[in-house]
């Protein structure tokens, strides 16, 4: 594994943010465009979960993005931001969250 330097890792913006809706994405299995509310705004992410998760499920979930990547055209969606998740040996996907209700989304994660 490659090491970055504090200097590179603060560069990124690791924030709360809260899934509004969720809908698939025409002609991908894989793909679900969520939008998220982070504080006071509201942005499209394209995420590769739909073979882990449940449109219904993600709904008024709490989930940590990467809120200061540049945006990525996906199947013609733009994508503003990446969530992040873990991954199994098996393929299984597990989203990072906040493990208290009382972290309001737009917390900053340090």
């Amino acid at each position: 594994m490659d090491t970055i330097t504090y200097d590179d890792f603060a560069k990124v913006a690791l924030r709360v943010a809260k899934i509004i809706s969720a809908t698939k994405v025409e002609g991908s299995s894989k793909l679900l465009k969520l939008e998220v509310k982070i504080k006071d705004e509201t942005r499209t992410i394209v995420a590769g979960i739909a073979q882990n998760y449940t449109v219904d499920e993600l709904i008024g979930k709490k989930i940590i993005i990467v809120a200061n990547l540049a945006p990525r055209i996906l199947k013609g969606i733009e994508s503003n931001g990446m969530l992040l998740a873990a991954e199994n040996e098996s393929g299984e996907l597990g989203l990072l969250i906040p493990d208290r209700d009382e972290i309001e989304d737009g917390a900053s994660i340090r």
